[in-house]
């Protein structure tokens, strides 16, 4: 990002692909740390890779919004799946490679990635 007219690019398409904040009525949530730590490791890719491919692939009842420090800066950039009657997942150390993934097998599939997740970065 070079410019603040860039910025406002971003923020622009952004804002028709995710819920700023916002209160959502989908299901699953989709959250991603952008605080300064999660922006410097690299989650700006990974939320618009997550955006463009819940929008692509048309999921229903999925929201992909961001939020600021999670906590976690060490494992950064970070994503929370969130969904009603299950337990939150957070993924670690996100790329917007393993975003995709994370899109295939968990919200697609419905298998947890359980390599990518924050108690498999704990052992």
């Amino acid at each position: 990002m070079k410019s603040l007219e860039e910025l406002k690019a971003i923020r622009d398409r952004m804002q028709g692909q995710v819920g700023l904040r916002a209160e959502s009525e989908a299901s699953t949530r989709v959250v991603v740390g952008m605080a300064t730590c999660g922006i410097a490791s690299g989650a700006r890719p990974v939320l618009t890779a997550l955006a463009d491919a819940v929008a692509e692939k048309k999921i229903p009842d999925c929201s992909v919004t961001q939020t600021g420090c999670i906590g976690l800066c060490q494992y950064e950039p970070i994503v929370e799946v969130i969904q009603p009657g299950k337990e939150k997942v957070t993924y670690t150390k996100m790329t917007p490679e393993k975003a995709l993934e994370i899109v295939e097998k968990h919200l697609i599939g419905g298998h947890v990635v359980t390599e990518y997740t924050i108690g498999n970065q704990l052992k």
